[in-house]
């Protein structure tokens, strides 16, 4: 049995370069744990060590017949790995920008709808109220909140006393308060 422990990196490479798969682990074997070691330090975590350095071997192996070194094997597996934690990297930041992103999108467009759903739900009930009032009561009531017009503008159009319209109006706040409580003075706010 051949003492592939005696072969230099060199050897081994060639030897790897033609399929030999005992190369290919004294390979492994003698740089896992120092390139787990060097990963580590970085990532500081075993299933992204593990990932990476899995990673390289498998293209190391898949890339074996094409591979030309410039340098000795060790700088090149150091090099891989070091490439290997860069992309880690950069994927975990990206992927947390986008999980940032998309948790804050769902936080604000649930928040957008609840508060949404909330609005419409408290028109409606004071909507229903102001219903209830007597007509021309809540005919001046209208005018003055939904149509924005002055006292004097809506006097001139029911052809009623600027008085007469205040009067309207208080009375109306009063029942609306009296019916309503602090949800009136909320949809006063958000209109």
């Amino acid at each position: 049995m051949i003492a592939y422990e005696a072969y230099t990196d060199q050897e081994l490479l060639e030897l790897l370069k033609k399929s030999d798969q005992a190369a290919f682990t004294e390979i492994y074997d003698r740089y896992k744990l120092l390139l787990h070691r060097y990963a580590y330090r970085w990532l500081q975590e075993k299933e992204a060590v593990k990932d990476v350095i899995q990673e390289l071997f498998t293209v190391l192996w898949t890339r074996r017949e094409a591979l030309v070194l410039n340098e000795n094997l060790s700088g090149y597996l150091y090099v891989s790995v070091r490439n290997g934690i860069l992309r880690k990297i950069s994927q975990d930041k990206r992927f947390a920008a986008y999980a940032a992103s998309l948790a804050d999108y769902a936080d604000k467009g649930e928040s957008i709808t609840d508060h949404r759903l909330r609005e419409n739900q408290l028109r409606a009930i004071i909507e229903k109220e102001i219903a209830t009032l007597p007509s021309k009561m809540r005919e001046v009531f209208e005018l003055s909140r939904n149509s924005h017009l002055s006292h004097t503008e809506i006097a001139e159009r029911l052809n009623l006393s600027e008085h007469t319209v205040r009067t309207h109006i208080k009375k109306a706040l009063k029942i609306l308060r009296s019916r309503l409580g602090f949800y009136l003075l909320i949809y006063f706010f958000m209109g």
